[in-house]
């Protein structure tokens, strides 16, 4: 029976992260239009896409939302990642009008120290503790992404882009948990050390 389980989990979620693939390839396929001088009725979505995926910061966080998603199980396989996805939205709202967070980029390098340690070391929490946890740190990442909307875009297009983006990573790490616990739990564990790392080198300066 258990087996049975694990066989259509795996199933489903790759049929998820095939999906998430497919529509990640849509996503990106009118860049090659919109690359031409005069041409950006998509730069807006094309943009908010692209922001999550052109920082190491941004990446890991949300793969590391996805890997502890996946160890944690039950309800917070969905509940983690949609609350991210969503509370992420309100912060880009903050940081697209402007209002200001104290420290914001220190604290997405925390995201990625503390989601990789927590990872790493296999620490078991409520459920709430690590929704509440996980929005915190949304609100972080999307502040950031709201602050640096480019100019004349719109923002709605743009927030659909990113949101989109996160969707993809949590799927990423999710779809990578299902993979590497064939190897075995050190190989989740031995993921969240290496967020562990890029966490310390971000706070430090040093990536």
């Amino acid at each position: 029976m258990k087996q049975h389980l694990r066989r259509k989990t795996t199933t489903m979620y790759a049929k998820m992260t095939k999906t998430a693939a497919l529509g990640l390839v849509a996503l990106l396929a009118p860049t090659l239009a919109f690359a031409h001088p005069g041409l950006h009725p998509g730069a807006g979505l094309i943009e908010g896409f692209a922001h999550p995926m052109s920082g190491l910061d941004h990446i890991l966080a949300m793969v590391a939302v996805g890997l502890l998603a996946f160890q944690m199980g039950g309800r917070a396989l969905w509940l983690l990642p949609a609350t991210f996805v969503l509370v992420m939205a309100g912060g880009g709202a903050l940081g697209a009008t402007g209002i200001e967070i104290p420290a914001v980029e220190i604290g997405i390098a925390l995201s990625v120290l503390v989601l990789g340690a927590i990872v790493a070391c296999d620490i078991k929490m409520p459920v709430a503790l690590a929704t509440g946890m996980v929005g915190l740190f949304a609100i972080l990442h999307g502040h950031a992404h709201g602050s640096e909307m480019a100019q004349g875009v719109n923002g709605f297009i743009y927030a659909a882009g990113f949101m989109t983006a996160t969707v993809v990573l949590h799927l990423v790490g999710i779809g990578s948990g299902l993979l590497v616990t064939r190897i075995g739990p050190v190989a989740v564990r031995t993921a969240g050390g290496i967020a562990v790392v890029a966490g310390i080198g971000m706070l430090s300066g040093l990536v």
